[in-house]
């Protein structure tokens, strides 16, 4: 259904980032639960990759969908495919970007915005003492 009708018609950049970012999630599910099959990891690389590509180039560093993509995609490299340091580059590069627009964010989405950026920053000091202690 989301392959065949959802993102076919999905017309506005948010909505289309919003099913791109639900596969990407799913396939990140199913290769944590099966990261013995390459197929899973690869097709959840794939899917994430161009979900970050598209909030990337739609929608504004504050907006909920592209800072939860930019968290989805920076969990993704640290938990299934290991690569802390590209986490981490990916956490603080949006955390940054966010940070410069934070006053512009229309107050419907404030608190969405304020929590995932303190999962990123949570996320950002686990990872670095990860780093740290390697």
């Amino acid at each position: 259904m989301l392959e065949t009708d959802l993102l076919p018609n999905a017309t506005h950049q948010e909505t289309r980032v919003f099913y791109l970012k639900m596969r990407a999630d799913y396939y990140r599910y199913i290769a944590e639960f099966h990261p013995e099959i390459s197929e899973c990891r690869e097709k959840a690389q794939w899917a994430s990759q161009e979900a970050y590509a598209a909030c990337q180039e739609g929608l504004s560093p504050t907006h909920p969908i592209r800072l939860g993509m930019c968290l989805s995609q920076a969990a993704f490299h640290y938990e299934i495919l290991g690569q802390t340091s590209a986490a981490v580059q990916m956490g603080k590069k949006a955390l940054d970007e966010a940070l410069t627009q934070i006053d512009d964010v229309p107050e419907e989405h404030y608190k969405d915005v304020v929590l995932i950026m303190s999962v990123l920053r949570d996320n950002l000091a686990l990872w670095t003492t990860d780093m740290q202690s390697c």
